[in-house]
């Protein structure tokens, strides 16, 4: 998985990537992202925020993380309602899905 931090950012930057890891709030935003995506396929980051209320900028750190570890894909974009351009679709993969063979 992708660093939290990048190499340039300051070191509180460091720290509170460290702790987002090491406290296991990063799995529970991921499995929170992970459900979210389930529960409304082929949705915007921003659309899923909306609809269920959960942190746009978290959506938006946890979904290429969850992208990178195959647990959802990133579908086609769309016009999204919530902020009137074109944004990306996410979408659940379901275990034992082979992804590039179904694209």
């Amino acid at each position: 998985m992708s660093h939290l931090a990048r190499s340039t950012d300051i070191s509180t930057s460091h720290e509170a990537a460290t702790h987002v890891v090491c406290s296991g709030l990063q799995a529970l935003q991921q499995d929170r992202t992970a459900a979210a995506v389930k529960l409304h396929p082929g949705l915007t980051s921003m659309e899923l925020a909306k609809t269920t209320g959960n942190d746009r900028y978290m959506l938006a750190r946890r979904l290429p993380e969850l992208l990178e570890d195959g647990r959802v894909w990133r579908g086609p974009k769309k016009p999204c309602p919530v902020s009137g351009r074109s944004a990306c679709t996410w979408w659940p993969v379901a275990p034992g899905d082979n992804l590039p063979l179904g694209l």
